[in-house]
């Protein structure tokens, strides 16, 4: 049966039938978790520029209120009173007057480029918690087991580094604890140095805040945890 089939007659059907089941598969092929995967990819590269853009801002404003710029760590803090305040304002909130910094007075003219460029900052900032809440949203549909034992973040980042949910659930717990510190693994391998103990999971508020002793400790049962939770 199969040779009659050889036949030339049958070649373009069999072409075309081959080539729809093919769109078929490919379209289908985008999952729930693809779309976290590619949501926490764009995550990362906005905390990159954010954080690129942050320090160049930080630079360029401190020529004009160093004061400020050096009291307030908040990124997103500093963004957001530099938008809104000029100088004197903020320099009352420090309780320092303005005569006696040591800042150079600078027209609106100059003033313009640095606010424009805190503006754009500060979209980036809004832009990236509506990618945040996009993955929550997400995470609650296709796997919210995940995201109750690691957060969103941690959870999306977990799941991006294995590939798929489906990977990630084929995972052994001890490949889970360690995903994301690949590159010290394979130092472990060639040079005989410390093995990593954690990879993103180090992010987990309970690993964070432990003491440094323990962490190797909660990150095998907290990978043991989400590997539960996957499978689940």
């Amino acid at each position: 049966i199969l040779l009659h089939f050889k036949n030339n007659e049958f070649f373009n059907d069999f072409y075309n039938k081959n080539l729809e089941l093919t769109k078929h598969g490919v379209k289908n092929s985008v999952r729930t978790d693809t779309l976290i995967i590619q949501a926490i990819k764009s995550t990362d590269e906005l905390d990159k520029a954010v954080n690129l853009l942050v320090k160049r801002l930080r630079e360029w404003y401190e020529l004009h209120n160093p004061e400020f710029s050096v009291t307030v760590q908040n990124h997103e803090k500093f963004v957001e009173e530099i938008i809104n305040k000029e100088k004197k304002e903020l320099l009352e909130y420090l309780n320092v007057d303005e005569s006696d910094s040591i800042g150079a007075n600078f027209s609106q003219e100059n003033l313009k480029p640095i606010k424009s460029l805190a503006f754009q900052i500060h979209n980036l900032y809004q832009l990236r918690k509506s990618h945040e809440s996009y993955i929550s949203t997400l995470m609650d549909k296709v796997c919210p087991n995940i995201k109750a034992v690691c957060g969103t973040l941690v959870g999306a980042k977990i799941i991006e580094q294995a590939g798929s949910l489906k990977r990630l659930s084929e995972m052994p717990a001890s490949t889970i604890q360690i995903l994301g510190a690949e590159k010290a693994l394979f130092r472990h391998m060639k040079t005989g140095a410390k093995p990593p103990r954690h990879g993103f999971i180090v992010n987990h508020p309970l690993i964070a805040k432990a003491p440094d002793k323990m962490h190797g400790k909660i990150a095998r049962a907290l990978a043991d945890k989400i590997c539960i939770a996957a499978k689940v």
